[in-house]
């Protein structure tokens, strides 16, 4: 399908997005990677994407650049049944307080899945229970900006705790953009070595090493795969997912769940729908990642 629209026209966007939707029998969409943060967080991290550029060598446009009230209109207007805030901590101190942000944006707003995150730092195992306690339905860690080792000793109570409750985790662990100290294939698989019944949505389909986590995803049966920013023409361009991996992608139906990165992509997100469906990969996986597989990980949620 060809996507030309740009998205200073949401209205007819909207409609081409539903319009998918109702081709494919779905109630709606539910976007398992989307940030929704703190205002004085958002325009940080804003600015990092404003200035990524030299890191990734070209610009990178935010695409919904608008205020917090236009910015759910605009994903309710596409059909969005649930989304989570995924804010991320980068330094001591921070997520305790982004996750009672977190805790009260899901209060005020029922379709958002309540959100949290963590950092190895002391006291994170209390606060992530609190967390859980408090209603947390997934959490969100960044091994790239956080620049730490998922094996890191103070998070093995956390991973404990998260692996006994189930509740998902969505790691953004691979090499893109750029790598960073800990990011990569091989942490994950330590990781889940230690503690095998985590279920871990890997963001990004793990991009750019794609064949790596594809191989994680088919070994564990409690990791997922989420398709922010995959298989569109921005990614694409410098990371190609590789096609002779698709029928194991199409193996996997049950465990691919569809990501946005909304608010902060560079094209429309009507591009991140067709995207998916235009891998070809047949109706019935497309409404599996589009809808069904989040519904039944975060409890029939969006029907």
């Amino acid at each position: 399908m060809s996507t030309p629209l740009r998205p200073d026209r949401p209205s007819v966007e909207a409609a081409q997005v539903r319009a998918r939707l109702t081709a494919l029998g779905l109630p709606g969409i539910i976007d398992v990677h989307t940030h929704f943060m703190p205002q004085r967080v958002l325009e940080k991290v804003w600015a990092y994407f404003d200035s990524v550029g030299p890191l990734v060598g070209r610009p990178w446009p935010i695409a919904y650049r608008t205020e917090e009230a236009e910015r759910l209109a605009t994903l309710r207007s596409f059909g969005v049944r649930a989304f989570p805030s995924l804010n991320y901590a980068h330094k001591p101190g921070m997520a305790a307080w982004l996750n009672e942000w977190s805790a009260g944006f899901a209060r005020q707003h029922p379709d958002a899945l309540q959100s949290a995150t963590f950092y190895p730092e002391p006291g994170v195992a209390d606060y992530t229970r609190a967390a859980i306690d408090d209603g947390a339905q997934v959490f969100k860690v960044h091994v790239q900006v956080g620049d730490y080792d998922l094996a890191d000793p103070l998070l093995t109570q956390v991973w404990t705790t998260l692996e006994e409750v189930g509740t998902p985790i969505v790691a953004h662990a691979g090499n893109g953009p750029a790598p960073g100290r800990h990011t990569g294939p091989d942490g994950v698989r330590e990781l889940l070595r230690a503690h095998p019944d985590l279920t871990l949505v890997i963001a990004h389909m793990g991009m750019p090493d794609y064949d790596d986590f594809l191989d994680i995803c088919a070994d564990h049966p409690r990791v997922y795969l989420d398709t922010t920013m995959a298989f569109t023409a921005f990614t694409e361009a410098d990371a190609p997912f590789p096609r002779e991996r698709l029928g194991d992608l199409q193996a996997l139906a049950d465990r691919v769940l569809f990501g946005s990165d909304f608010p902060n992509i560079p094209y429309p997100y009507l591009e991140a729908v067709d995207s998916v469906i235009d891998l070809g990969l047949g109706d019935d996986w497309a409404r599996a990642v589009l809808h069904d597989n989040a519904a039944r990980l975060f409890g029939h949620i969006g029907a």
